[in-house]
Formats: structure tokens, C-alpha cells, sequence
């Protein structure tokens, strides 16, 4: 005998999870939120996703996989130049979404947080090191195919890029516009040292 089916998508509740995460931090959503917005109680919440912090880590991965996809997206760019200015541009387009918190959900997620949700903090800190990672990579490629000059550093100029991803997001959260974001996006990419 089979148990009772779910009555909604998994996909559209991690997508309405990511909205309210997104919007309210880690810290700042409660169970009864997630519940309230899920449109289900909180057995059914448990039963699907676990406790809360699973529910984040989902709605993590959702959020990198959408949302942020345009980063995996930015480095089929054939050259260095290219990918620096699509990330930093891709950051401006993601962090002022219609219909979606202005931000970045990894970097706003845990900043104002309890000694409770370190483990929260700890994760979306991974998560930022891991993107510069795999960024400083991409251009690691750059260096070894003789598109990027060897006295640039490729760890060096992904923290760079990832520096004005992050401050895009943060001013972006502050209010500015997607074109104001752009027009910096731009700029910076202009001022990249070849």
C-alpha cells in the first residue's frame, strides 16, 4: 500500500522557498513562514524537505541552479575578457529580477545572523568560495589556452570579479537600478588590467 501522493510540486515549493529565504534571510523565516507560503502544513513541510536548515540547503541549490545558472553560462565565453564581463554583468541582470527580492540570496542569506545559525553562515560562505573557485579556474583555463597575459593572476582577478559581483548585489539590495548596475558591470570590466 502506497502512502498518500503529494498534493504539491516540489519545484514551485523550492521556488517559493527561495523567494522567502531570499527575501527574509535564513534567521528571518520562520517554520510557520515557510508553511504559510508552501500552502502546506508543517508535517507535510517536515515530511518533504526536513527541518528547516534542509529546506534552505534545497532552496540553495535551486537558487544556484536558476537563478545564479548564468555563471555556469558566463564561462562558454571564449575568452577571459568575455567571461569577466558576463559574470559581472549576469550579476547585475540576476540581483534585479521582476518579481524577486533585489539581492543576492547567498550573499544577504546569513550575514545578520545568531551564534544558532552559524552553520547557515558557514554554508553560504562555502558557497561564495566555491563560486570564486570554480571563476578562478575558468580563468586559470584562460591563462593555459594564452588568452590571458601571464602577469595577470587568475586568483587575483577572480577575486576581483567576484568583489564586484558581490557589490553589485549589495547595491542592488540598497535599491539601485538594473542599468545603474550595468553601467558599473560595464566600467569594471573596461578597467580590467589588459
Amino acid at each position: 500500500m502506497s502512502g498518500r501522493p503529494r498534493e504539491f510540486d516540489i519545484d514551485t515549493a523550492l521556488d517559493q522557498a527561495v523567494q522567502i529565504f531570499w527575501r527574509q534571510g535564513y534567521e528571518g523565516t520562520a517554520i510557520s513562514d515557510l508553511a504559510e507560503t508552501l500552502g502546506i502544513n508543517r508535517p507535510s513541510l517536515y515530511a518533504a524537505f526536513g527541518n528547516k536548515e534542509a529546506l534552505f540547503r534545497k532552496a540553495l541549490d535551486r537558487y544556484t541552479a536558476t537563478v545564479t545558472s548564468y555563471v555556469q553560462e558566463a564561462f562558454k565565453e571564449p575568452t577571459a575578457r568575455g567571461v569577466a564581463e558576463r559574470l559581472m554583468l549576469g550579476a547585475a541582470d540576476a540581483t534585479t529580477r521582476e518579481g524577486c527580492p533585489q539581492g543576492c540570496m547567498g550573499v544577504q542569506g546569513a550575514l545578520a545572523a545568531s551564534v544558532e545559525s552559524d552553520r547557515i553562515r558557514y554554508l553560504l560562505s562555502d558557497w561564495r568560495s566555491a563560486a570564486q573557485a570554480d571563476i578562478q579556474g575558468r580563468f586559470e583555463r584562460a591563462r593555459s589556452e594564452g588568452d590571458l597575459p601571464p602577469e595577470v593572476d587568475p586568483a587575483d582577478l577572480a577575486a576581483y570579479v567576484t568583489t564586484v559581483m558581490y557589490g553589485i548585489a549589495v547595491r542592488a539590495a540598497s535599491g539601485a537600478t538594473n542599468a545603474e548596475l550595468r553601467r558599473t558591470a560595464t566600467l569594471a570590466a573596461q578597467s580590467l588590467p589588459w
